[in-house]
This record gives C-alpha cells, sequence and structure tokens, in this order.
C-alpha cells in the first residue's frame, strides 16, 4: 500500500480553458490509484477558493468530492492541509466527507520514516504585503464580516483575484530563488531540533523539486496540477515524484 502526495490543484481558478476537464483528470488520476493507495495526502490549494458557509455549500466540484468521499468510504485515509486559496475550510469536509484537515503542519511515521508536511505558504521571510493578507484572510472577526456578504459578491471577487494572479507562469526566477532559500532554511533549521526527519514535502511554490539536506534527509516540493500534473508516491522504500497523463 503505498502514500500519495499532491498539491496546488487549484480547481475552479479561472485560468483553465476547461474547469470541467480539470477535474476530471483529477478525478481520473483519483480512481487509477484507490486500489494501492493508504493515504492520501492533499497538501493545500486544492480549491482555487473556497468560502464555508454554516447552511450551503458553494457550487461545483460535485465529481471531486464525490470520489473523495467514496475513497474515504473504502477505507482509504484522506489528510486535507488548509492552504492560502482553501483557508476557509471548516467542518463540512471532516462531517460530510470523512476527510482529516489540518491547518499548519504534521509530523507522522510512515513506513518507519518521519514526515514533516506542510502547505509552505507561512514558511520563512514573508513579503510584508502576503504577511498582512495572510493575517487578515485568518482573522476571526474579518472572517464572520467577510460571512455576511452575499456570496453574488465575494464568489466573483475571489476569482477576479486569482485570475491576475501569476499561476499560470508560475514564480518568476527571483520569486522561485526566494522561496527555494526560505524551504531550505526552515528545513535545516527544524532538523536540528528534530533530527528523526527523514522527508519535508512541501506545496504552494508551484515547483516541482526534490534535494537532499542531508544523507538521510531528503526537501519534496510538489509542483502543481496546472501544467505540471505532477505528485508525489511513497511506495514503503523509496519517494518518488511522477507526472500523471491523463488518458495515456
Amino acid at each position: 500500500m503505498k502514500a500519495y502526495f499532491l498539491s496546488d490543484l487549484h480547481l475552479g481558478a479561472p485560468y483553465f480553458t476547461d474547469s470541467k476537464e480539470a477535474e476530471k483528470r483529477v478525478v481520473s488520476f483519483l480512481d487509477e490509484i484507490k486500489d494501492d493507495a493508504e493515504v492520501i495526502y492533499l497538501l493545500g490549494d486544492i480549491l482555487d477558493y473556497w468560502y464555508e458557509y454554516r447552511y450551503v455549500v458553494p457550487r461545483g466540484f460535485v465529481r471531486f468530492f464525490g470520489k473523495l468521499a467514496e475513497l474515504a468510504d473504502k477505507g482509504i485515509r484522506i489528510v486535507w492541509f488548509i492552504g492560502n486559496h482553501d483557508i476557509w475550510i471548516f467542518d463540512y469536509l471532516p462531517s460530510e466527507l470523512g476527510i482529516e484537515v489540518v491547518d499548519g503542519s504534521l509530523v507522522e511515521e510512515i513506513d518507519g520514516k518521519i514526515f514533516f508536511m506542510t502547505h509552505g505558504d507561512g514558511i520563512g521571510r514573508l513579503k510584508p504585503s502576503f504577511r498582512f493578507l495572510r493575517g487578515l484572510f485568518r482573522n476571526k472577526a474579518c472572517q464572520k464580516a467577510f460571512s455576511a456578504i452575499h456570496p453574488r459578491w465575494t464568489v466573483p471577487f475571489a476569482y477576479s483575484w486569482s485570475r491576475h494572479s501569476r499561476k499560470i507562469e508560475g514564480p518568476s526566477e527571483e520569486d522561485a530563488a526566494r522561496m527555494m532559500d526560505n524551504i531550505t532554511s526552515f528545513a535545516k533549521d527544524y532538523r536540528k531540533n528534530d533530527s528523526r526527519v527523514n522527508y519535508f514535502v512541501f506545496g504552494h511554490l508551484h515547483l516541482l523539486k526534490e534535494f537532499n539536506i542531508s544523507p538521510d534527509c531528503e526537501v519534496v516540493v510538489l509542483g502543481e496540477w496546472i501544467s505540471m500534473f505532477s505528485y508525489g508516491v511513497w511506495d514503503g522504500i523509496r519517494f518518488e515524484l511522477r507526472r500523471y497523463c491523463h488518458g495515456c
């Protein structure tokens, strides 16, 4: 049985030519791994936007949620890390779909190896503007005020914001270098205090990277599902980054 790691699917993003096709690609992948998956870690920004109200849920993602529910009912453990796009997840996914939700980081032992996992948006030196927005979006009073605004205004605003981001092109060389330096420094510093960790697994960066910081410790950045369709898999012996080819 295997552990699978995915991040940054950004389902529902306005920059997809065909959002339903993007969703179907992910569902097809989940369907292919259902017979050998013991656990699936979704490391944030799985949805491009999500705001969970008390009595209603946003439109869309029916195929994706249905497949997650099927896998959870089958006994496959699913762990969803909150990212900076799907930040407003509360109790719907756990109560309706049987999914574990993690806000922050998780350290787990898998087949005798220690994995540190997190989305990665709060790691290292953050730009002041990003730090401000991250704090604003996580503020309980701001969340309550936002929920009072009718979705006819908030949903278009959220997707308009996303449309003007640089998710399609990926980070600039300068931003990529800064983010890689952030997670490398973080992993090295963290391991000074906990030398047990064998794998640091991150999303968020929209980069596909795998490198060692010591002979027995590796840093993994999972890429994205906008153009790379990449994921990680642990087979009990080794960790491997792969790319999914829909229909191949």
